[in-house]
C-alpha cells in the first residue's frame, strides 16, 4: 500500500484488485469496466423540445478545471446543431489536449429544463448501474483517471484526444453504493474547506499585484524625491510629475517592431531552427521558457531580438494579456517573436520596463481594446506618453524598484506555493479516496487536512 495523507488511515483489509492500478483494492470493492456501469454520449434525440425552450449552453470555456460549470441560458434555437447533449447528472469530460490533462470536467446539475449543450469536445457519461454521479465525477477528476489516460491519447501536436474505448473500457475500482455516497459527501466538505482556503489565498494574490503595481506606478510618476516641487503633467493616468521632468511620446525614445508572421509548415517539431518568442513565454513581467516553438526559416535581421529589448504582447484572445510585457536576456538573445508580439527597442529599456509595468496600460487601454479586438498596434505604442526624468534618477528608480518589487514578489511567491501545496493534497485526496487508499466511512465534518501541508 502506498502512504496515505496524513490525518487518515487505511481500510483494514485489501484483495488484489486484477488490473495495474490500483493494485489493491479494498476487500468489500469491485472493479468494473465503465461500459457496464454507464451510458457514454447519449443522444439529442432522447428529449423532445420546442425551439424556443429555454436550455443550458456551456462551451468549453464555461467548464472549469476539476469541477465547476458555469452556462448560459439560450434557447434551442439560438444553439442550433452540431453541439453536444447533456442532461443533468451526466459528467463531463474534456476530450482534448491540454484540456483533458488540465483536468476540465464537470458534474451536470441545475441545467434549465434538465437539458445542457457543449462542446463537441466533451465525452458524457452518464450513470446507469448503481453508481453515484457525484462519485463518477471524482473519479473522472481524480489522477488515477486522467494520469492514465494521458498515454492513451492520439492525434497529432495540439490536436490529441482521449477515446470513447479508454472512457468505456477504464477499470473503475467500485465501492458499494452507500459507501460511494459517503466517499462523495467526504470530498465534497474536503475539497470545498480546501477551495476556501485556496480562494483566500488568491485574494491575497491580487492584493499584492496592486500594491506592486500601486508602487509601480507612484514612483514612476513622482519619483523618489518626496519633497520635489511637482508641475501637472497634462496627462490623466500620471497627475502631477517633478517639475524638471519631460514627458515624451514612446516613439521618441524607442523604435517599436511588429513580430514575425510564420505558417505552421514553418514550425520545426525537433527543436532545430529559430525561437519564436510568444504571450505564453512571458510570466509575471519574465521570461519563461516551458512552452517553446522554433521555425525552420530565414528570419530578418530586424526581427531578430537582442538582449535588452522590450517584448510585448499586442494581440490576444484574452484582454488581459495585452501588455504583459519582459526584457530579453542574453540566452535569449538571436531569437525572433511572432506576428502577435511586438519588440520595444531603446536604450532606456530598464526605466521604461517599469513605466509599461506600471497603470499605463489601464489607463490606456480604452484606445486599443474594442467590443470585438483586443490588439494594440505600433500607432497605439508610438502614441504613449511617458513619464521621462533625467539619466540618473532613471537609474535610481530602476534600483529602487527592483529592490522595492521583489519584496513584494517574495510574498507572492509564497502565497503561490502554499497554493500549489493545497491544490497537490486536493488531487491526492481525491485519488486516494476514490480507489480506497483511506477509509472515510466514519469521517467527522471537523477532521482537519491543514497538518497535511
Amino acid at each position: 500500500m502506498s502512504s496515505v495523507p496524513h490525518g487518515w488511515k487505511p481500510y483494514p483489509a485489501y484483495k488484489d484488485s486484477g488490473v495495474e492500478w490500483p493494485k489493491q483494492v479494498p476487500e468489500e470493492w469491485e472493479v468494473k469496466r465503465l461500459r457496464f456501469l454507464t451510458r457514454t454520449n447519449p443522444v439529442r434525440s432522447e428529449v423532445s423540445l420546442s425551439s424556443n425552450t429555454m436550455v443550458t449552453f456551456a462551451p468549453m470555456e464555461a467548464v472549469g478545471e476539476y469541477g465547476g460549470m458555469v452556462g448560459q441560458e439560450k434557447t434551442l434555437d439560438e444553439i442550433g446543431s452540431g453541439y453536444t447533449y447533456f442532461a443533468n447528472n451526466d459528467i463531463l469530460v474534456a476530450k482534448i489536449t491540454p484540456c483533458f490533462e488540465n483536468g476540465k470536467g464537470a458534474h451536470a446539475m441545475n441545467l434549465t429544463n434538465c437539458v445542457g449543450f457543449g462542446s463537441t469536445e466533451f465525452h458524457v457519461i452518464r450513470s446507469i448501474d448503481c453508481l453515484s454521479p457525484r462519485f463518477l465525477f471524482y473519479v473522472t477528476i481524480s489522477h488515477l483517471f486522467r494520469k492514465r489516460g494521458e498515454s492513451f491519447m492520439y492525434g497529432a501536436g495540439g490536436q490529441k484526444r482521449i477515446p470513447d474505448n479508454y472512457v468505456k473500457d477504464f477499470f473503475l475500482p467500485t465501492p458499494p453504493i452507500s459507501e460511494q455516497y459517503i466517499i462523495a459527501a467526504f470530498l465534497d466538505h474536503e475539497c470545498a474547506r480546501i477551495d476556501e482556503l485556496i480562494e483566500k489565498k488568491r485574494r491575497l494574490l491580487a492584493l499584492l499585484e496592486e500594491k506592486r503595481r500601486a508602487v509601480i506606478t507612484q514612483t514612476v510618476t513622482h519619483g523618489l524625491d518626496r519633497n520635489a516641487p511637482m508641475k501637472d503633467s497634462g496627462v490623466e493616468w500620471m497627475g502631477q510629475i517633478p517639475q524638471e521632468w519631460e514627458i515624451k511620446r514612446l516613439k521618441y525614445i524607442g523604435l517599436i517592431t511588429l513580430g514575425l508572421t510564420y505558417s505552421p509548415e514553418e514550425v520545426s517539431h525537433n527543436g532545430y531552427g529559430t525561437l519564436v518568442l510568444r504571450s505564453s513565454n512571458i510570466q509575471q513581467g519574465k521570461l519563461s521558457f516551458t512552452d517553446l516553438v522554433f521555425v525552420d526559416k530565414k528570419i530578418p535581421k530586424k526581427l531578430k531580438t537582442r538582449q535588452g529589448d522590450i517584448l510585448v504582447c499586442t494581440r490576444n484572445g484574452s484582454r488581459a494579456l495585452i501588455g504583459k510585457n519582459a526584457i530579453i536576456t542574453a540566452e535569449t538573445g538571436d531569437a525572433t517573436f511572432g506576428v502577435f508580439m511586438s519588440i520595444i527597442r531603446s536604450p532606456f529599456y530598464q526605466y521604461l520596463y517599469w513605466v509599461l509595468n506600471s497603470n499605463l496600460f489601464e489607463y490606456k487601454s480604452g484606445s486599443y481594446l474594442t467590443s470585438t479586438i483586443n490588439q494594440l498596434t505600433i500607432q497605439n505604442l508610438n502614441s504613449f506618453e511617458v513619464p521621462f526624468p533625467k539619466w540618473d534618477e532613471q537609474q535610481a528608480i530602476v534600483a529602487y524598484l527592483n529592490a522595492a518589487t521583489a519584496a513584494i514578489d517574495a510574498k507572492r511567491q509564497a502565497q503561490e506555493r502554499s497554493i500549489g501545496l493545497l491544490q497537490e493534497y486536493r488531487a491526492s485526496l481525491i485519488t486516494h479516496a476514490v480507489t480506497g487508499k483511506i477509509d472515510v466511512r466514519d469521517f467527522q465534518p471537523a477532521h482537519s487536512y491543514q497538518e497535511a501541508i
